[in-house]
């Protein structure tokens, strides 16, 4: 399968273009960037500074992501590179967006190629950094968790309810009808993504799919986090927090279940945050190039059909529908055997 790249490489190429020009000077840029989730982005020179550039995002779910501390997230992502970018203040912001920087390319001219190319790709990354912030308090709160029960009877009633009652985040990352919810404990973090279905076809893709999650886990990646299915109803996780439609017959849960291993703090921590928060994209992408390929392959089997009965179609009939028999000379004219 196909993987999705968790930056937008708009972004990355239209940067790219700006600070190493082929030509001199600086030119004007507006360009408006659309991303899956109704992300929106827009990249501009400011008016008479040629030499900033503005930076900025729309994430539909981004009321959700402030109250998981995003703005915090974000700022802290971006402060190493504070000689050359500045975040705007809430006044500030880019009107119609959520969050906004400030690009100095007078400033980053004097940088190697190496720390262009960073803060290039760290703008790139924008969206992935910001649906990472209640991800990361996720993980947390699973630290937390994990060294208050270290010693802890986990199986006593008291510690069963503590562990049941615990908060669950909530990401309407595209509507009531679509979220991201994380529950972490002391021991594992569940996340689960309830996603629509358009069609029937839509429904046995998608089994075909998390099918293939299962046997993957059973068969050679026993590492792999736990996946899990369900139709309609919502997992016991998550029912007294589940938003929108509950009885859709065009709705589904997948559940993933994180274990210590994928939790280990550093670079196997943020691999797996990159990796699963974009997983309905990744998810729905992978459908739709199916239905797209099978289409092809029906098309060209139709194609093939075709060509066999135009093959066994006959070329003359008579008033009776009977086949005439037509022959041809050495020199390969034709004439009617029924002629005198």
């Amino acid at each position: 399968m196909l993987q999705i790249e968790q930056n937008n490489l708009l972004i990355q190429k239209t940067l790219n273009e700006r600070v190493f020009p082929d030509g001199e000077g600086h030119k004007s840029l507006d360009r408006i960037i659309t991303d899956f989730d109704f992300t929106t982005y827009h990249i501009s020179t400011l008016p008479d500074q040629k030499q900033l550039i503005l930076v900025s995002i729309y994430l539909k779910c981004w009321d959700d992501l402030v109250k998981y501390g995003v703005v915090e997230y974000l700022n802290g992502k971006y402060a190493k590179y504070a000689d050359v970018l500045s975040v705007l203040s809430s006044k500030d912001i880019e009107s119609s967006y959520n969050y906004s920087l400030v690009l100095d390319l007078s400033q980053l001219e004097s940088k190697d190629d190496e720390y262009k190319t960073e803060v290039i790709d760290s703008l790139s990354f924008l969206k992935r950094h910001a649906m990472a912030a209640p991800f990361e308090q996720a993980f947390a709160r699973y630290d937390e968790l994990a060294k208050t029960y270290a010693n802890a009877n986990t199986y006593s009633e008291e510690v069963q309810a503590e562990l049941q009652n615990e908060k669950v985040l909530v990401i309407k990352y595209r509507g009531s009808d679509e979220c991201i919810y994380i529950k972490p404990s002391f021991d594992r973090v569940t996340v689960i993504f309830s996603t629509m279905f358009q069609d029937e076809t839509d429904k046995i893709f998608g089994k075909v799919f998390l099918q293939e999650f299962v046997d993957a886990r059973k068969r050679s990646v026993q590492t792999a986090p736990q996946v899990l299915y369900s139709h309609k109803e919502a997992p016991l996780d998550i029912q007294n927090v589940v938003q929108g439609s509950k009885d859709d017959e065009n709705k589904g849960y997948v559940t993933f279940v994180l274990f210590p291993r994928h939790l280990v703090k550093g670079d196997r921590r943020d691999n797996c945050i990159s990796h699963i928060q974009f997983f309905r994209n990744y998810f729905h992408y992978h459908i739709k190039c199916s239905k797209a390929y099978m289409h092809s392959r029906m098309r060209f089997r139709v194609k093939e059909f075709l060509k066999i009965l135009n093959r066994a179609k006959p070329e003359n009939l008579d008033d009776e529908g009977k086949a005439i028999e037509n022959r041809k000379t050495a020199s390969g004219r034709r004439f009617d055997s029924g002629r005198a």
